[in-house]
């Protein structure tokens, strides 16, 4: 059993926890992810290692469907049945780039978060833009400010920094300053806009993908991605990407698909 030590709701969508895990938190590096059981009869969630203090594993999840507001449930003291990983490949660090730009949309703050603090630790200069719904959805601000040079904001209501998308902030950075890689973690067609405005500035992408993941390796096929027309698997190959060649639009599809299921579901167990 794997007790939690920390629980912290971040918004009304968004909460923190940390949780002992020991054997994880000892092999983990960032780009890695694990998989969580709250109880012996529950599903199979896939959650990024935000951070690791080498014996505890911070989380970050969003109260979506029925296992992540079952999890909601537990507290400080409980604890959960299953804790998995460290899994998927560790973030490929890109030793040329010397300036870098991460641009996190929602709860893609959370899988940036390990990503850019390892280039920051490796000495090279980070600058974020991050946005969210409101102000109160723009999460981890405080521990980016950490090891950030500069970050931005960009809010779908105006309650803080730009009103507007991210893309539109990064655009208006390109036009002063020169960046050699930008990592773009969020929803699917904000990391493809991103991945457009980029090219348009010859700057590299890198992406983490996020599509259904059942058992985290490679067995179950849900999670497969095509990228240069090859099929990847997000759990062993990924999760992160470079962004040339990603199929968005087959992704895209995909996860429509999959989102349908997963309401229909939900709405039969919480009636149950």
């Amino acid at each position: 059993m794997y007790k939690i030590k920390k629980k912290q709701i971040l918004n009304k969508d968004v909460e923190l926890m940390i949780v002992e895990a020991p054997m994880v938190a000892k092999n983990a590096k960032p780009g890695n992810f694990l998989i969580v059981r709250v109880d012996d009869k529950g599903e199979r969630i896939p959650l990024t290692i935000v951070e690791t203090n080498g014996v505890d594993v911070t989380i970050i999840y969003q109260k979506l469907g029925y296992s992540t507001t079952l999890l909601s449930k537990k507290e400080v003291g409980d604890s959960l049945c299953d804790v998995v990983g460290p899994l998927g490949q560790p973030t490929h660090i890109r030793d040329d780039a010397k300036r870098i730009l991460g641009i996190a949309g929602g709860v893609g703050a959370a899988p940036l978060f390990p990503q850019l603090k390892e280039y920051a630790r490796l000495g090279k200069t980070v600058d974020l833009v991050i946005g969210g719904r409101t102000k109160e959805h723009l999460i981890l601000v405080d521990k980016y400010k950490e090891f950030c040079e500069n970050i931005y904001y960009a809010t779908d209501d105006g309650s803080y920094g730009t009103k507007g998308f991210v893309t539109q902030v990064a655009e208006s950075l390109y036009q002063k300053n020169k960046y050699d890689l930008s990592i773009a973690i969020g929803p699917l067609i904000m990391m493809k806009n991103c991945v457009l405005l980029n090219k348009k500035y010859k700057i590299k992408t890198d992406v983490s993908l996020n599509p259904i993941m059942i058992d985290g390796t490679g067995m179950c096929g849900n999670c497969r991605v095509t990228i240069n027309g090859e099929t990847k698997f997000a759990c062993v190959d990924g999760p992160d990407f470079p962004a040339e060649g990603i199929d968005f639009e087959e992704l895209m599809a995909r996860q429509n698909y999959y989102k349908k299921e997963e309401k229909h579901i939900c709405k039969l167990k919480l009636e149950k």
